[in-house]
C-alpha cells in the first residue's frame, strides 16, 4: 500500500508543479462542477429518457448510473473510507473547493464513464467520442483540482466502465430496438 500511495503522491505532486496554472485552473475547476453529484449525466439520462426515439439508451443509462452510483457511492466509499490527497500528501495544494466525503473510488468518474461508455457504444461516434472525451476530461479535472488520487480516478473508470459494459449486454436487448443518429453508429457488445 506504501508503493501505490507514493506513486499516487508523486504524481499529483508532479501535476501540481508542472501542468497547473493560473489561466488552466478555473477551467478545469469548471469541468468538474459539471459532473458535481453526476448532474450532467443525469441531466442527459432523463432527457435520453423524456424523448422516444431514444428511451432505450435512456434505460441503459439510468441502470448503469444507477448500479455505479450503489457500488461506488453508497459501497465502496464507505468501505475503504480513504481520505482526500491535500488533506494527506504533504505540499499538495488544493485547487478547488474541498470536498468532505471519501476519496475512493472517484464518483465524478464513474458515473462520466458509466454514461458515456453507454453513449458510445449505443450511439454514433460523432456523439459517442466527444462524450467519452468529456468523461476523460472531467477525470483528470479530479486529478488536477487535487481531490483524487490516480488510483482513485482508474478504479473509477474501471468501475463506471463495467456498470456500463453490464447495462448494455443485460438492459438494451430488453429495452427496445437498436436505434442510431445517421449512419456512423456504435455497436453493442
Amino acid at each position: 500500500m506504501d508503493m501505490i500511495f507514493h506513486w499516487d503522491a508523486s504524481v499529483l505532486l508532479w501535476l501540481q508543479d508542472n501542468v497547473r496554472t493560473d489561466a488552466l485552473t478555473p477551467f478545469m475547476n469548471a469541468v468538474s462542477l459539471l459532473a458535481k453529484g453526476g448532474a450532467l449525466w443525469v441531466l442527459l439520462t432523463l432527457l435520453f429518457l423524456g424523448m422516444r426515439k431514444t428511451r432505450a439508451l435512456g434505460a441503459v443509462c439510468f441502470v448503469s448510473l444507477l448500479s455505479n452510483v450503489v457500488i461506488l457511492n453508497l459501497l465502496l466509499k464507505n468501505i475503504v473510507a480513504r481520505p482526500r490527497p491535500y488533506t494527506m500528501i504533504e505540499g499538495l495544494i488544493l485547487a478547488g473547493p474541498a470536498e468532505w466525503d471519501w476519496s475512493f473510488p472517484s464518483g465524478h468518474t464513474g458515473a462520466s464513464f458509466a454514461v458515456a461508455v453507454c453513449m458510445l457504444l449505443l450511439m454514433s461516434r460523432k456523439i459517442g467520442i466527444p462524450a467519452l472525451i468529456l468523461a476523460i476530461l472531467i477525470s483528470f479535472s479530479r486529478l488536477y483540482i487535487g481531490v483524487h488520487y490516480p488510483t482513485d480516478v482508474i478504479c473509477g473508470a474501471l468501475i463506471g466502465t463495467s456498470c456500463a459494459l453490464f447495462s448494455v449486454k443485460y438492459v438494451w436487448p430488453r429495452a427496445g430496438k437498436k436505434f442510431h443518429y445517421g449512419n456512423d453508429t456504435g455497436t453493442a457488445v
